[in-house]
């Protein structure tokens, strides 16, 4: 078996930054990530509002160009959710809830789930997609949720 070592003679420490973006918290310092990444990603705050998603993300979920989403709601903002019936009717208020983004910044903890989306007005086009949400957290208290998407 071979052996390796590895010597570190000198630590990199990063220098402490001020706090930069929309209100100076961990959102904030997240929006022009998420705004410029190449993977479908989304970035709400408490308000459920969209300050930042990728143009991955736009495609992926079926909402056109991200200028047009974000500040919107999250569920106002042309995400149209479907359940898992064949029939694929729009999911009741109750359950959206549940989706990983809101789910993620209601309980402050890690969620994970299957979405159906579609995009407005077009019945026969649908795509489902696994979401992964995280809260997001300044000083000890849930400020958004930042949620990575992948196609199923």
């Amino acid at each position: 078996m071979a052996h390796v070592e590895l010597s570190l003679p000198d630590v990199f420490v990063p220098a402490a930054r001020t706090p930069t973006g929309p209100g100076c918290d961990n959102v904030g310092k997240w929006s022009a990530s998420v705004s410029h990444a190449e993977e479908p990603c989304l970035l709400i705050d408490a308000e459920t509002l969209v300050v930042a998603i990728s143009a991955a993300g736009c495609e992926l979920l079926c909402l056109g160009a991200p200028e047009d989403v974000v500040g919107l709601p999250l569920l106002e903002g042309g995400l149209r959710l479907l359940d898992f019936t064949a029939a694929r009717h729009e999911l009741p208020e109750q359950e959206t809830d549940k989706i990983p983004p809101l789910l993620a910044l209601h309980s402050g903890r890690l969620a994970r789930g299957l979405l159906r989306v579609q995009p407005a007005g077009d019945a026969s086009t649908y795509a489902t997609v696994d979401a992964v949400s995280t809260p997001m957290l300044t000083g000890g208290s849930v400020t958004g949720s930042l949620t990575f998407f992948s196609p199923i």
